[in-house]
């Protein structure tokens, strides 16, 4: 029986990753971390001085521009190194300069074009837990399973704030809640592929939540539907 495609998506600090690592380690699956693909061409874009409202020149830029995503066992189970042409740039794409720019690079349709097919061609074998902004709408409608995860702004600018403090990075937790409302509004403005929850996609509100319960939940559901489909 073909494994699942399990779809993620969720506003800026909602936990979208550490779900979807944890869900692709109980499962055996692979996890992918589109993200990342913006963030890399982000960090490439302002490394060479790129307007970032430079439409054209963006979107030739990703045309140009080899990302890989690879399995990082030295760093623990379900965690990746990016490679930017070639280059691992896995640290350098998580500053909040990085953050920033990639919300602006991924409301350019061309970008998005160029990138959603290499997300296609990455996951439509199947075995795969992706997350994002429009994996259930736009990447993957056809996911056999899709959740909307979410929480408040607060919690979501503590949750930023606190991984950035174990990092040594010194950030305003004011500043990173406003970063989080500037984030939500381009995600959910934007015009080409915003952030929605698919119709079918289940909602999860991770406010009053640990990680571990989410995702013990989502492979619950999971589970139930293998089982459903094994006896149909």
């Amino acid at each position: 029986m073909k494994q699942w495609i399990i779809a993620i998506d969720g506003p800026v600090g909602s936990g979208k990753s550490t779900l979807a690592r944890r869900v692709a380690e109980l499962m055996g699956y692979i996890y992918i971390d589109t993200g990342a693909m913006y963030r890399a061409l982000a960090l490439k874009a302002l490394n060479r001085g790129l307007s970032l409202d430079a439409d054209a020149e963006l979107e030739s830029l990703a045309q140009a521009t080899r990302i890989d995503l690879q399995a990082n066992s030295d760093a623990g189970a379900g965690t990746q190194r990016i490679l930017l042409d070639g280059e691992d740039v896995t640290t350098a794409i998580r500053t909040p300069e990085v953050s920033q720019a990639a919300s602006k690079v991924a409301v350019n349709a061309g970008v998005r074009h160029v990138l959603v097919a290499e997300q296609r061609r990455a996951g439509i074998a199947g075995g795969v837990v992706m997350e994002g902004r429009d994996i259930g709408s736009v990447v993957f409608p056809e996911a056999e399973l899709k959740i909307f995860l979410t929480a408040s702004p607060e919690i979501r600018a503590q949750r930023r704030w606190r991984e950035h403090q174990q990092k040594g990075d010194q950030i305003d937790l004011q500043r990173t809640l406003e970063e989080i409302r500037e984030r939500d509004k381009r995600d959910v403005g934007r015009a080409t592929s915003p952030l929605v929850r698919a119709a079918d996609a289940v909602f999860v509100d991770s406010t009053a939540m640990e990680p571990e319960e989410v995702a013990k939940l989502v492979v619950m559901l999971a589970n139930d539907g293998l089982a459903r489909r094994a006896t149909k």
